[in-house]
């Protein structure tokens, strides 16, 4: 099969890190807590209320977790989790223009079909705005919790990449046959209605892994996403991924490259700080800085603090 991706433009700068490439970095917030002080019942306002700032703000991306338990760092397990794509949705019914997705679905919490098709419907109630956001996964805790298989990470891996060519085979119109893989077998590849996405979701592989999941990104994904390290640390992980994309034919500028940062630059000196720092990523080609406050009531943040960001980010192109 011959798989389609899409394609990101992107200028060569002049001069300099022959890994750069001219781009305006956009903003993205990822939310990562729903320990609201009003409780449950004020965490649909609040989701919707940060939906609205976020737009407001010019936000171009809102990520959720995709986790059963809240992680460990976070608060723990005892703390509240939302479920990934009922959250989408009703973000999706809130916004109109942001991208939205999951920082990032572990491969182990559903079945390839049913994953393909939920991100498909995500992607017709938003008008076109789902990326498949997916990983190998790796929080064994909820997995014993609530009773979902945890295999070994070489299998987890295997089943990946499998579901990365069963959700590409049911976004092509003409293969909907069976498929037959080593962990998965589907005797119809449907999927109606089609994605409205043009040609099809993105898919947004996460993790830095250099043997396993750069080559995935390079053989499958349109976007990347990286956790914030240092700029040398993230340059190199680039370079790898343009090794393995030299390694399968496939354009290195095609791929969106993201980053998750956890900072927090909520004082004008911490701004001017955090925007120094974007600059060398910007440099090195990353498109999207997604940030990651630990905050409880997402909206109040977004428009205190994201709003400046993407003003200052927007001029690092």
């Amino acid at each position: 099969m011959l798989f389609k991706f899409y394609r990101h433009e992107s200028r060569q700068r002049s001069g300099g890190d022959p890994r750069a490439t001219e781009t305006d970095m956009r903003v993205g917030v990822h939310i990562n807590r729903f320990n609201h002080p009003g409780g449950a019942v004020a965490l649909g306002p609040e989701l919707a209320a940060a939906g609205a700032a976020a737009e407001a703000a010019g936000v171009s991306w809102l990520s959720v977790m995709d986790h059963y338990f809240q992680m460990e760092f976070n608060g723990g397990a005892e703390d509240a989790m939302l479920e990934s794509y009922t959250t989408l949705g009703f973000l999706a019914a809130h916004t109109s223009t942001v991208r939205l997705g999951t920082l990032v679905t572990g491969v182990t919490y559903r079945r390839p079909g049913l994953l393909a098709k939920i991100a498909t419907t995500l992607d017709v109630l938003s008008g076109g705005r789902a990326t498949l956001g997916i990983g190998a996964a790796w929080y064994d805790r909820e997995h014993a919790g609530l009773g979902v298989p945890f295999p070994a990470l070489a299998e987890r891996f295997e089943r990946l990449e499998e579901t990365l060519r069963i959700c590409l085979q049911m976004w092509d119109p003409q293969a909907n046959g069976p498929f037959e893989g080593k962990h998965y077998r589907l005797a119809e590849t449907l999927c109606v209605p089609a994605p409205v996405s043009t040609p099809r979701p993105e898919i947004m592989i996460g993790g830095s892994g250099e043997k396993k999941t750069l080559r995935l990104v390079a053989r499958y994904g349109d976007a990347c996403n990286l956790f914030a390290s240092t700029p040398e640390e993230i340059g190199h992980k680039l370079d790898v991924l343009r090794g393995h994309c030299d390694a399968v034919g496939r354009e290195y500028a095609d791929i969106r490259k993201t980053m998750l940062h956890s900072g927090n630059p909520g004082s004008q000196a911490e701004l001017d700080a955090f925007t120094r720092e974007m600059e060398d990523y910007a440099k090195l080609g990353i498109e999207t800085v997604i940030l990651g406050p630990r905050v409880d009531e997402p909206a109040e943040w977004i428009e205190r603090t994201a709003g400046p960001v993407v003003g200052r980010l927007a001029g690092l192109g």
